[in-house]
């Protein structure tokens, strides 16, 4: 059976609410897309650093109780998860504000207590990762986990790279770039928004990663929700329709490579992917954080 290794941080995640209280729950990109894989039934580990607090120990909880493997999950002494707070307009649009600059995360790479953690990792199926990932682990982290998602591509296994660019995780845009080209040479599906690629590379970013169409699987989201698929020569447009009452578009692009991953996996062809990908993320904004209730799933 098909096995995921999703890479990155989760964090605890504080919402605002209309009144002005704060509820409490949990969320990081990649994360998100774990729980959504493993609702879909696809094997998921999520791979990263906590700390011995017990905050983390809520967090490996609640990834259990979603079918998450938290065997690849490092515990690191005298650390603690990053903290996030979203506000949302009227429109349903996120404003996020983070404490993560020490969180345990960031060590997934150079803590020696990670070691048995990371030389796992070629053995996945499929790993997936993102561009906030990336901008976790500084310039000698980032080059191993380039070296081990080539191995894993040597051996025969896939990767796939979400971009989700936020600028204020990079020093420099300059670093930022270098370390997307690095992904997407490394990638064999490429989820991007035409939003992130502009952000990073200017107004002919989306250049960056079709350049790569000859051999990755490139998944391009434009601002109209037309998805764009390109694969083994085909060019494949597939459109979103707009979701009615959106309330909160965290973690629509997470659930969306959730589903499409997910169905690829299964054997679907892309243009189901995408399908698939647009309804369970048309279903994610029609509520409040990152995680849906188990019972409103598509």
């Amino acid at each position: 059976m098909t096995k995921v290794a999703c890479i990155g941080e989760c964090m605890i995640e504080l919402r605002e609410e209309a009144d002005g209280r704060l509820s409490r729950g949990y969320g990081g990109d990649t994360l998100n897309t774990a729980i959504y894989l493993s609702r879909l039934g696809t094997p998921v580990d999520y791979v990263t650093a906590l700390g011995d607090d017990s905050w983390s120990d809520e967090l490996v909880s609640s990834w259990e109780a979603e079918g998450v493997g938290t065997g690849r999950v490092v515990r690191l002494p005298g650390r603690l998860p990053g903290l996030y707070i979203i506000q949302t307009d009227p429109k349903g649009e996120r404003r996020f504000s983070y404490w993560r600059d020490t969180a345990a995360a960031r060590l997934l790479f150079q803590a020696p207590e990670a070691e048995s953690i990371v030389a796992a990792l070629p053995a996945y199926d499929l790993i997936y990762f993102s561009g906030i990932s990336l901008s976790l682990y500084g310039d000698k982290g980032r080059e191993r986990l380039f070296a081990i998602l080539r191995e894993a591509r040597k051996n025969g296994r896939r990767v796939a790279f979400d971009t989700n660019f936020r600028p204020r995780g990079w020093p420099e845009k300059d670093i930022a770039r270098a370390a997307f080209r690095q992904a997407f040479d490394c990638a064999d599906i490429i989820l991007a928004s035409t939003e992130d690629l502009e952000l990073l590379f200017g107004a002919d970013g989306a250049n960056e990663v079709l350049t790569f169409s000859d051999r990755a699987e490139i998944v391009l989201k434009h601002p109209d929700l037309t998805c764009r698929v390109l694969t083994k020569g085909q060019d494949i447009l597939v459109p979103g329709k707009p979701a009615e009452d959106v309330v909160d578009t965290t973690a629509a692009g997470d659930s969306f490579a959730a589903a499409y991953l997910d169905a690829r996996l299964t054997g679907h062809d892309p243009r189901r992917a995408a399908e698939a990908g647009h309804r369970l993320a048309g279903q994610v904004v029609r509520y409040r954080g990152a995680i849906i209730p188990r019972e409103a799933m598509p």
